[in-house]
């Protein structure tokens, strides 16, 4: 009887250490800029789900953006948040990301294949692209300029109500695509060929 005694309180003792370690873990909450992929062709997001070889080849991506999109939340933005005239990493947390599955040309810079960090000097009327190869950091703090392959100047726009979040999106064009970026009443667009 002792021994059949000692059996059942291994067995609980047992059957409450798997229960202790089955235990839900305490994942953290969803981030306030939570990380968001950019893909032109857009399809191309969706290029696993095509029924065939032919349709999923012509889905593959040329661009793809990883960025985290910050929101306004009632701030003034740029030349606040967002100081004009100051290199600005384009979104939040980790350097936003570009990657290129193909040689691209913006403006008369011809940009090889491959992942570069995104960043903006936001201003009030134009925006610089700034590509650059230093990747893997945190926020603009350990940019070097020496490490940039492209800078691009363009005009910006209005937009005709206030984006709550920053974002990135791409637009096809009869020359290649707009790589559109907007957050607040600002939108600037880059124009991408691909040669």
């Amino acid at each position: 009887m002792k021994s059949s005694c000692k059996y059942c309180l291994s067995a609980l003792l047992l059957l409450f250490s798997v229960m202790a370690g089955a235990q839900t873990p305490d994942f953290p909450t969803l981030d306030k800029s939570p990380l968001d992929l950019a893909y032109y062709p857009p399809r191309a997001a969706f290029r696993f789900f095509a029924k065939s070889d032919e349709a999923r080849k012509a889905d593959e991506p040329l661009i793809r953006v990883m960025y985290s999109r910050p929101q306004k939340k009632g701030r003034e933005i740029f030349g606040g948040l967002e100081p004009y005239g100051k290199v600005w990493r384009a979104g939040a947390n980790e350097n936003t990301e570009i990657r290129f599955y193909a040689d691209a040309q913006i403006g008369d810079t011809l940009v090889p294949a491959g992942t570069y960090s995104l960043f903006v000097i936001p201003e009030e009327s134009q925006w610089t692209l700034i590509l650059n190869k230093d990747l893997d950091a945190w926020g603009a703090y350990s940019y070097q300029e020496a490490a940039d392959v492209l800078r691009h100047t363009v005009a910006v726009e209005r937009a005709p109500r206030v984006i709550e979040e920053f974002s990135i999106q791409f637009e096809q064009t009869p020359e290649g695509a707009s790589m559109i970026i907007g957050w607040d009443r600002t939108i600037a667009r880059f124009l991408i060929v691909f040669p």
